[in-house]
């Protein structure tokens, strides 16, 4: 593989209707714009296709769910990837079998699918009842060599955890990504997490010395008479926790940061963060109680 070592990270970010062929579109829009400004990775927000259903708990949901072998939206997404050589986790409702579940599938930029990873930490609250339908992923977290490094992805929840970014340092990530879906809060209209989103990540970002890419939907949504608003603010950090990036809470938007990976990669083993790591004293994290 001829890796490159300037690499730049893209993110889209935009309101998704209920018509998945709408949705592919401008995704596909969004995505060509940032190839144009040099993008070698792109971020699409969490569940693109249609709106969050996970609003509610309704059993006719479950339909938007489709087997990833021959998915006619990973297939135009791959076609994307490779017709502008551009690395694309792609965000899907999967079904296989009798299981579902919310998976990101990683395609290179020759448009191969190169592995898929299932969320790992399902969320239940007003508003957000993904318990409902997805299984607990199966595959543990996951990282990709890419031409453009190894990639590492988390999907919306997951961002939250300090033990899923860390993990996927450890196996070797050096950019990590995360598709996510979040805005207001039922019955706490005076909530406002986007800044506490933001800081969470950030901190993975400067925690492990390496970029941070969140994409993030915009827009209100109504799904069977409930409405959620999604506050966009996607955004690239850089390495340190800066802001590289920012999009607003509104409007579409494309952002690009470029990084060198053979700087960071010096500057994560100068740091020491990862040689001073006491692995036997980390016990308590294996436990629910800390025991």
């Amino acid at each position: 593989m001829d890796e490159v070592n300037k690499v730049t990270l893209g993110v889209v970010q935009f309101a998704c209707s209920d018509d998945v062929g709408e949705n592919i579109a401008t995704a596909s829009r969004l995505v060509r714009a940032a190839a144009a400004e040099g993008a070698n990775i792109v971020v699409v927000q969490e569940l693109f296709e249609g709106h969050y259903f996970c609003q509610e708990e309704n059993p006719a949901h479950f339909d938007r769910a489709r087997p990833l072998d021959g998915h006619p939206t990973l297939a135009a997404m791959q076609a994307l990837a490779a017709e502008y050589g551009v690395v694309l986790p792609v965000s899907l409702f999967e079904r296989r079998n009798q299981a579902y579940y919310n998976s990101l599938v990683m395609v290179d930029d020759r448009g191969e699918a190169l592995g898929v990873y299932r969320k790992s930490h399902i969320p239940d609250g007003p508003g957000y009842s993904e318990k409902f339908y997805f299984n607990p992923g199966d595959t543990g977290f996951r990282v990709w060599k890419t031409r453009f490094g190894t990639i590492g992805a988390g999907i919306c929840w997951d961002q939250w955890f300090p033990e899923a970014a860390r993990s996927m340092a450890l196996m070797g990530a050096e950019f990590l990504i995360y598709p996510t879906a979040i805005g207001s809060e039922p019955g706490r209209p005076d909530f406002d997490s986007m800044e506490h989103w933001r800081i969470t990540m950030r901190g993975h970002a400067g925690a492990n010395l390496m970029p941070v890419a969140a994409a993030n939907r915009i827009g209100t949504e109504v799904v069977n008479g409930r409405t959620q608003t999604y506050y966009g603010s996607s955004f690239i950090a850089g390495p340190q926790g800066d802001l590289r990036a920012s999009a607003g809470r509104e409007g579409e938007a494309v952002l690009t940061a470029t990084f060198d990976r053979a700087i960071m990669r010096n500057e994560r083993a100068a740091w020491g963060l990862f040689r001073d790591r006491r692995p036997e004293l980390y016990g308590a994290l294996a436990g629910a109680d800390g025991g």
